[in-house]
């Protein structure tokens, strides 16, 4: 760990502090926080080396005010890399993680985690990347107008869109033109597999784990697990004992098994750590906080796992996949961004305005003409780079 930062896929402290103070970050100090998986001294003891904070907002804002309240997240995640700057370091790039760890700094990016918040808007999507948003979780536990959630293969909910409209693959492909991490944890596995056969870049799992370990729908299952390998993505391993053991409670050796199982399908050079401290209400014995995560690497040493490959699972399977990402982006480099928007009458609600949204069979046919000639010219710009 002192080679190679730790780099975990999301944290929700964000959410804690908006819950318990409002985001009024004059009346925390995160040096002294009790009662939350992660403050400072936990950090440093933990030895972070990079954490993705999950800008995250409920379902419930969906068609209401998800982006006002997501920008505020993004905001309190910048406001304590402000606060904090001897301990935090707000990061966008895969250079900017190695800066910080080289400077014992945490380096501190941002997921959005739930596509409820860019309200089906590609103009929003853009603004939060400039914003410093690095990654985007399709959805929640809730259907967008253009994907699909985990819920769905319960069979709790309806599928709207068989996986992704074709807004939804619009979505992707921006993704890839603008370099920013596509997630799949909390999709069904027809989303999972959509993107898999369309994204240009690699993709991630900030927070799920092995399905056949734990058979939880928000885990990932064999066949997904192998195609992760094939397009170098990562499944950064979740700490949540309903997702560790499908029960109540957990052992850290169960999450080590997701490790070994992960390993054993796939290889170590997709997984990752991706604790959910902060957003879970259960986590195993000895693995109570963000502090104890060291303990889970000494468990896979005991194990027999190489330092090669816990190096990767530490953090340079992240580092490759963002490198790749980025490296996906400066090859889109001549590619313009997307402004054909969501058809209407897919959003329609008492709460949206109708403005400058031409006829639904426009839309429908520029926005299918539209993706078609995006991906064509992307094809056209990686054969001359």
């Amino acid at each position: 760990m002192s080679e190679t930062p730790l780099i975990d896929g999301h944290n929700d402290l964000p959410w804690q502090l908006l819950k318990q103070f409002n985001n009024e970050l004059s009346k925390v100090d995160l040096n002294t926080l009790q009662n939350t998986h992660t403050n400072i001294p936990k950090i440093k003891e933990g030895r972070l080396g990079a954490q993705f904070w999950s800008a995250y907002v409920p379902c419930e804002t969906q068609y209401k005010d998800a982006v006002r309240q997501t920008l505020e997240q993004i905001d309190v995640i910048q406001r304590i890399c402000q606060k904090y700057p001897e301990t935090f370091m707000f990061a966008t790039s895969s250079k900017d993680i190695m800066d910080a760890f080289n400077m014992n700094k945490t380096a501190s990016l941002i997921g959005v985690e739930g596509g409820h918040s860019v309200d089906s808007s590609l103009g929003t999507l853009r603004t939060m990347y400039q914003l410093g948003v690095r990654y985007l979780t399709l959805t929640h536990s809730c259907n967008t107008p253009w994907a699909d959630n985990w819920l769905v293969d319960t069979g709790s909910e309806p599928s709207e869109h068989n996986g992704l409209s074709p807004f939804g693959k619009q979505l992707i492909v921006e993704m890839n033109r603008l370099g920013m991490l596509i997630d799949l944890a909390h999709v069904t596995v027809a989303v999972m597999n959509q993107v898999l056969d369309m994204s240009r870049a690699p993709v991630i799992f900030s927070h799920s784990s092995a399905y056949s370990i734990c058979p939880h729908k928000r885990n990932v299952p064999d066949d997904v697990l192998k195609r992760v390998n094939q397009t170098r993505g990562i499944v950064m391993v979740n700490f949540y004992n309903d997702y560790v053991t499908c029960s109540k409670t957990a052992k850290l050796s169960d999450v080590a098994d997701h490790f070994d199982h992960i390993k054993k399908v796939a290889g170590a050079g997709i997984i990752g750590f991706g604790g959910d401290y902060d957003g879970v209400t259960r986590v195993p014995e000895g693995l109570e906080d963000v502090s104890k995560v060291p303990n889970l690497v000494a468990e896979l040493l005991r194990r027999k796992w190489t330092d090669e490959e816990v190096k990767a699972a530490l953090g340079n399977n992240l580092l490759r996949v963002l490198r790749e990402v980025e490296k996906v982006r400066d090859s889109l480099n001549g590619a313009s961004p997307d402004d054909v928007p969501i058809p209407y009458e897919e959003v329609k609600n008492p709460c949206r305005t109708s403005y400058f949204f031409p006829s639904s069979g426009a839309v429908h046919s520029h926005s299918a003409l539209g993706l078609l000639l995006t991906l064509a010219l992307q094809a056209l710009i990686t054969l001359t780079v």
